[in-house]
């Protein structure tokens, strides 16, 4: 009988031990898989709250092109932001000016009585630059960044005339 108690005692121990040891091994990886997932919803998230869409392009043989884009996320964008967006023409980055020299400058055609780009409002971006062909068909490359990274781009011809 008393055998029976100490092989009893023996598996239970083992038991306790093996639990243990499955614990401290599984709690680390349901740890990180945990992390993971989050993570990965946190970046689903930020994408569909923060999206814009390219709407409509064009470009003439003056060296100026015109995009009008989208916010087509949920989230308000303070329009200081804007001032953080880079726009690139054909692999050159443009900066945020009056179009006296080479840059890029926005309105909204839809007016704005905010300050912010919101939902489903249209930015109209106007574009000066060396860069963009002054041949008819000339193609031109544009990609626009905002402050967090959001980015859409196009690729799009030069129409004739000014």
């Amino acid at each position: 009988m008393s055998s029976e108690t100490i092989v009893t005692a023996i598996l239970l121990i083992a038991a306790v031990v093996a639990a243990g040891i499955l614990t401290s091994v599984l709690f680390p990886a349901i740890y990180t898989m945990s992390g993971t997932v989050s993570s990965s919803a946190h970046a689903a998230d930020k994408s569909m709250r923060e999206s814009i869409t390219i709407v409509n392009t064009y470009a003439n043989t003056s060296n100026y092109a015109q995009v009008w884009v989208k916010n087509v996320g949920t989230t308000q964008i303070p329009l200081a932001n804007l001032n953080a967006t880079d726009i690139w023409v054909n692999y050159e980055m443009l900066s945020l000016n009056n179009l006296a020299t080479d840059g890029w400058s926005y309105d909204f055609p839809d007016g704005n009585t905010n300050s912010y780009w919101d939902p489903m409002e249209t930015l109209h971006i106007t574009m000066k630059s060396s860069q963009i062909p002054t041949n008819p068909s000339g193609e031109v490359q544009f990609q626009m960044a905002l402050y967090d990274g959001t980015t859409s781009s196009a690729e799009f011809t030069v129409s004739p005339g000014s």
